[in-house]
């Protein structure tokens, strides 16, 4: 590893984005990725990095283990999976900012948060609204820089079935071709790895304050 790698604690590395960025990490010497979560994650082939396991109450210690320069959190699930709308709260609200000021009392200033486009606490939409209450209430926290990335359709395998993404998988390129110029860009969707490409460009990245990244943002920062 060589000296100077940054360090990465990965929260939701089990989900579609964290499984993408520990199979990024692969073979970079300038990132060290640390798994914090409530079970083992399966590594990709290559991989050369630590999981943290525990419950909930514990990550607090972990986060702080970890020993991180950055902390990601790909954290996220849907009112269906979670089971209903206080659920899906817990873990997108509650457990992500439990997550965040877990990582500032361990001095991380750095934090990376996958969202959602169209997230905002005004938005009508149940799901969107928590997204936006959570990028709130990150942003009250202090850190030196917050990125807030905002994708549209993630296109990747995913461990658990969902229906509609599923038949986005085929529409959705084919919506982006179509329809999705101008104003709609933003809503476009995007490879798994293309954002987990995108994470790691960013943790390299030195300006101060709060920062939301959609669509044309994420593309430019998976080349880096």
């Amino acid at each position: 590893m060589e000296q100077g790698a940054v360090r990465i604690c990965l929260v939701g590395a089990t989900g579609l984005i964290g499984s993408a960025l520990m199979a990024e990490a692969v073979g970079r010497e300038d990132v060290r990725v640390i798994g914090v979560g409530r079970r083992e994650a399966v590594l990709p082939p290559g991989a050369r990095m630590e999981m943290l396991v525990g419950e909930p109450i514990d990550w607090p210690q972990l986060i702080k283990a970890a020993r991180a320069d950055v902390l990601v959190c790909a954290l996220g699930t849907t009112i269906k999976a979670a089971g209903s709308q206080e659920q899906f709260r817990a873990i997108d609200y509650d457990l992500v900012r439990f997550s965040a000021e877990a990582a500032r009392e361990a001095g991380i200033e750095h934090m990376i948060v996958v969202s959602s486009v169209g997230a905002g606490t005004g938005a009508k939409n149940f799901y969107l609204s928590v997204k936006g209450e959570t990028e709130e209430a990150l942003g009250k926290l202090g850190f030196r820089r917050l990125d807030m990335l905002r994708p549209g359709l993630l296109r990747g395998q995913r461990e658990e079935r969902r229906g509609l993404e599923r038949a986005g998988q085929v529409l959705g390129p084919l919506a982006d071709r179509l329809i999705l110029y101008g104003q709609w860009r933003r809503f476009r969707s995007i490879r798994a790895r293309d954002v987990a490409r995108a994470i790691l460009g960013l943790t390299r990245e030195k300006a101060q304050g709060r920062f939301v990244q959609e669509h044309d943002a994420l593309r430019r920062f998976a080349r880096k």
